[in-house]
């Protein structure tokens, strides 16, 4: 998705808050940013880590700093492989007019070697926020994956897929009953943005988003219908 374009489409949409959470990576999240300069539009740095466990989980972070710390360490631990063009596609890095950078050339469809309590503990340190995504989802779930939310990592908030309602969610899978959840797009395309979550921020940090979506101090969440 072009830069710009993510921006006009979340604008167009009356959302007022948007994360970028690549596969592994974050070399195109500056170039959203500062698409987003001028406007009403906050886009928060992230990622969306596969774990060894190969369950995907969203990574949130205030500031370009943090999420550039825990690159190095997703790198780190990561194959060293290479991108197969004709098989995987292409995996480029862009400006902030959509303009070609680079291509990533290493594979970013392949497994950290963290574990989710790993990337928890680095998440956390850096000031971020760990929330497992698509926990529904056959593919890369955690709930189908693993069948159970991990005791020995102190997971908070759990996203579910759109073609799930919280409540079916919940008799579906009663492991994750109690839990807050969250809904996303997992938007790969632009009309999967879709802003579904109505957050009561007093400012938009992570830690707000945190408190929004466990109701602490004031703070709301609810998704939308």
């Amino acid at each position: 998705m072009i830069p710009p374009l993510i921006v006009e489409t979340a604008l167009n949409k009356g959302i007022g808050v948007i994360a970028i959470t690549d596969h592994n990576a974050s070399a195109n999240i500056e170039a959203v940013q500062k698409a987003a300069r001028g406007t009403e539009l906050v886009v928060l740095p992230g990622m969306e880590l596969q774990t060894s466990e190969e369950v995907h989980v969203l990574c949130l972070f205030d500031e370009l700093d943090q999420i550039r710390a825990f690159q190095q360490m997703v790198d780190a631990s990561s194959p060293a492989l290479p991108n197969n063009i004709e098989f995987f596609g292409e995996q480029f890095v862009v400006d902030d007019t959509g303009d070609f950078l680079r291509r990533e050339e290493r594979l970013l469809l392949t497994s950290s070697g963290l574990t989710i309590r790993r990337a928890w503990e680095q998440v956390t340190d850096l000031g971020g926020l760990l929330i497992p995504a698509h926990v529904n989802r056959k593919a890369n779930g955690l709930i189908q994956t693993l069948g159970f939310v991990p005791e020995d990592t102190p997971i908070e908030i759990l996203e579910i897929s759109i073609h799930i309602t919280p409540q079916a969610a919940v008799a579906a899978y009663p492991q994750i009953q109690g839990y807050p959840l969250i809904q996303n797009g997992d938007a790969h395309f632009l009309e999967d943005i879709l802003g579904l979550n109505h957050l009561t921020l007093e400012s938009v940090t992570v830690a707000e988003v945190r408190s929004a979506i466990l109701g602490l101090e004031g703070r709301s969440h609810a998704i939308q219908s």
